[in-house]
């Protein structure tokens, strides 16, 4: 079928239904075309054209589209930030970013005040849905703004900030193309069609994590422009997301591997109340994802869980249900005019099977790291590859299996331990809600392994259970992979979309040291 792009079809098409917002409210394409065109009008009439930047701190909803669909028509950036993030955090990305408007939401007020006072961006072009002092409200943004096609349509891009996961957040830019949004809308949608997804066929699109995320918010806007219908949740719960799938017939969407971990936790009357035979595409990545969780799902749901590799920077690597089935624990090939390398510390090329920093390069607009030539410069070579830090190696097929990330990566005595695989393991387990593992300062072998554990539902943390999991490890795991110490949390540092801020855990052991990754 033609690939039209969000903006054409809604023009041919203004009742066919786009979107379910959170409060299950139904907003077909014309009303969502005519809402992100007064956007769009109402930036221009500010001063907002090519390559100017839009922030927005705002949760999923109908408006994060708004704006989206509006600022990728007049050819700006549109900045997506993390709405957990505190003011001097928030300010520190609108500084960063160059932004010439920030739009947020009045659930992050305190956030927003906060980074309002250290930003230089003048008030007329701060504006809030709903009340938030020093900002304009949002219905100012487009009040007495036309509904039709903004003049001189030009394609904008998403500037997405890098997790920040392991330092300062940096944005990752790629130059603009100047060509109509509808035909860039159309070619980004051409990535999900890599997994068997079609324009105009009966998919149905569901948003369980959140839209500052570069694949949630690629995933789901592609999803609109091949005119399948978008379904927001607000808050990732694991029942209500079966609730949704089962309501309105769910087909596809992108998670991540924590989402289907709690999912599998619930209790098994719960789970079946609620039919998934629908789903046919629900990628997943992010993170490694054990091989346990991963084969428990594909029993549960049939072969609909497919996944990819890549990074906000690029990608990457795919692998179908079918062939994960012959090769547990890969993330995948890489995709047509993606190439993916294993090379060590002296940028040398691996052989197969040995564990390197993975490299990958693939046909797309170059990017950098907006302000950082020497952050670009590292990250990347001469012959288009990248990196992102992460380590893993190739099979004699061509297929990636990841280990770590470089700077996660737990060096005790010369030995190289990764803690993915340790958290893969402990994950098996029954008791265990969720873990962190990572390396501590220790005098005579350089790092040793300490685990933080989140209890399961109903066990209680204290010696008897730590007990528990030091007799589980002796039988699971390699003894220098064993947690020397063990912590205990009831609120592991991980977003909604399930990404771990792990240096939350480990900085303070090393506070005034250097670790040698």
């Amino acid at each position: 079928m033609e690939q039209l792009g969000f903006w054409k079809r809604a023009e041919i098409e203004p009742d066919r239904l786009a979107l379910v917002d959170v409060d299950e409210t139904e907003v077909t394409a014309g009303e969502l075309l005519s809402a992100a065109n007064r956007v769009a009008n109402g930036l221009v009439a500010i001063g907002v054209g090519r390559d100017d930047t839009v922030a927005v701190v705002m949760p999923n909803s109908r408006a994060m589209y708004e704006v989206y669909l509006g600022a990728l028509q007049i050819g700006a950036y549109l900045t997506p930030i993390n709405h957990h993030l505190v003011g001097p955090e928030i300010a520190y990305i609108v500084e960063d970013s160059d932004a010439k408007v920030l739009i947020g939401h009045e659930r992050f007020a305190d956030a927003l005040i906060a980074a309002a006072e250290q930003i230089g961006l003048a008030a007329d072009h701060r504006f809030a849905i709903g009340d938030v002092e020093g900002f304009r409200p949002f219905s100012d943004l487009t009040a007495g703004q036309s509904d039709d096609t903004p003049a001189d349509r030009v394609s904008g891009a998403a500037m997405h900030y890098t997790s920040g996961t392991t330092g300062k957040p940096k944005g990752v830019k790629r130059g603009r193309v100047d060509a109509d949004p509808s035909d860039m809308g159309a070619m980004f949608a051409m990535f999900l069609m890599m997994f068997g997804i079609q324009p105009e066929d009966d998919n149905v699109h569901i948003v369980g994590s959140p839209l500052y995320h570069t694949a949630v918010l690629m995933w789901s806007a592609s999803s609109m422009h091949l005119g399948h219908p978008v379904v927001l949740m607000d808050k990732w719960d694991g029942e209500r997301m079966l609730e949704l799938i089962d309501r309105y017939r769910v087909t596809t969407s992108h998670m991540v591997p924590t989402q289907f971990h709690r999912m599998l936790a619930l209790p098994e009357e719960v789970r079946a109340k609620y039919d998934c035979s629908s789903t046919r595409v629900m990628v997943h990545a992010a993170a490694p994802c054990p091989v346990p969780v991963k084969q428990q799902m594909l029993d549960w749901w049939g072969d609909s869980i497919h996944e990819y590799y890549a990074a906000t920077e690029g990608g990457g690597t795919i692998v179908s249900p079918q062939e994960w089935r012959e090769r547990p624990g890969t993330v995948g090939k890489a995709w047509a005019g993606s190439a993916v390398v294993i090379r060590d510390d002296e940028g040398d090329d691996l052989p197969t099977g040995e564990v390197g920093t993975i490299w990958m390069a693939m046909g797309q607009a170059a990017f950098e790291y907006k302000d950082d030539p020497e952050k670009t410069a590292a990250s990347q070579d001469r012959e288009g590859f990248f990196t992102v830090g992460d380590v893993g190696f190739l099979d004699d097929e061509g297929y990636l299996f990841l280990s770590d990330r470089k700077i996660d990566m737990i060096i005790s005595g010369g030995v190289n331990i990764y803690p993915s695989e340790i958290e893969s393991a402990f994950l098996s387990n029954p008791e265990i809600g969720d873990v962190a593992v990572f390396g501590v300062p220790n005098e005579d072998w350089g790092e040793e392994v300490k685990a933080v554990i989140e209890p399961a539902a109903g066990v209680e943390a204290g010696p008897a259970f730590e007990a528990r999991l030091r007799t589980w490890a002796e039988t699971n795991l390699a003894s220098y992979k064993r947690p020397r110490t063990y912590d205990f949390t009831d609120d592991m540092p991980r977003d909604p979309s399930g990404k771990l801020y792990k240096r939350k855990l480990r900085d303070p052991y090393w506070e005034g040291r250097d670790r040698a990754i």
